[in-house]
């Protein structure tokens, strides 16, 4: 998941949130830090645990332990519940943010089941996220294509026997070497990217070249499989290296009229690291 979906913000509190089983997980710890004055919520969490415990609630078959980025940029074993158990867990805790937090937490929730019905949604949301952090206008267009061409390669590899991420991070690798010369490890390397940090997207720090070569690799690598009817890993992985082949060889052209390298060292992390929460209402 790309880190603009990770987090959300409520009164500038920012909670982790993952989608797991079909609906959103959020992480407890991080309501009872917006919803209470404690200084050190986790021992505020285990304490309410024992309470509701105490009160019958069934914490195994509710709470959840899910992966979430930590402030080091590492994943760890969080203790998540979905939106349900969540309205449960608020009725415990006094605070007059509670009912505010409640509409918040509903509207949140929603939101994901909105873009699945309809997916311009989830763009107009990617906009606006993109455009809170301060990325220049004609990148953003250029970037949400991106993702557009993205998604159809996915969906084409996953009607085609590629279903988890796995297989597609070894397919995208094969096209980013073969469109770039570059894995996306030694692409990563070359922006000044946190190697452990999920949440640095490569290409939410590439420059506008980097995202026309990479739709083109994606692009291609699509109408390739459809003409091809590459079924299983083995024939996806022979026209992800052909549809890379074709972006590589426009790449190389370009650079040979240019003299000037594809591959830049520029990055965005100067406007990521001064991102602008929103507030949601």
């Amino acid at each position: 998941m790309d880190s603009k979906d990770a987090l959300v913000v409520f009164e500038g509190t920012r909670i982790r949130r993952i989608w797991h089983d079909d609906q959103w997980y959020f992480s407890v710890v991080d309501v009872v830090g917006a919803l209470t004055d404690s200084s050190i919520p986790r021992r505020y969490w285990s304490d309410l645990k024992a309470r509701l415990d105490e009160e019958g609630f069934e914490l195994y078959d509710k709470i959840v332990q899910l992966k979430l980025p930590s402030a080091d940029g590492k994943n760890y074993e969080t203790d998540c519940t979905n939106t349900e158990s969540m309205f449960r867990i608020i009725q415990s805790i006094p605070s007059k943010k509670a009912e505010p937090f409640k509409r918040w937490l509903a509207k949140v929730g929603y939101e994901r089941i909105q873009e699945i019905e309809n997916p311009e949604l989830a763009q107009d949301r990617a906009k606006e996220y993109y455009e809170l952090k301060g990325y220049p206008e004609d990148w953003i267009e250029k970037r949400l294509r991106g993702i557009a061409i993205r998604q159809e390669l996915t969906d084409e590899w996953k009607e085609r026997g590629i279903e988890d991420n796995r297989g597609y991070a070894i397919l995208t690798d094969e096209i980013s070497k073969a469109t770039f010369g570059k894995s996306i490890k030694e692409h990563r390397k070359i922006k000044n990217l946190d190697p452990v940090n999920k949440n640095q997207n490569l290409r939410d720090h590439m420059t506008d070249l980097e995202l026309i070569f990479t739709m083109l690799g994606e692009k291609s690598t699509t109408e390739i499989t459809k003409s091809r009817d590459s079924k299983g890993f083995e024939e996806c992985m022979d026209s992800s290296k052909e549809g890379g082949r074709i972006a590589g060889n426009a790449r190389r052209e370009l650079e040979n009229k240019t003299g000037r390298k594809v591959v830049s060292s520029e990055n965005y992390l100067s406007i990521t690291g001064k991102k602008e929460t929103k507030k949601l209402r």
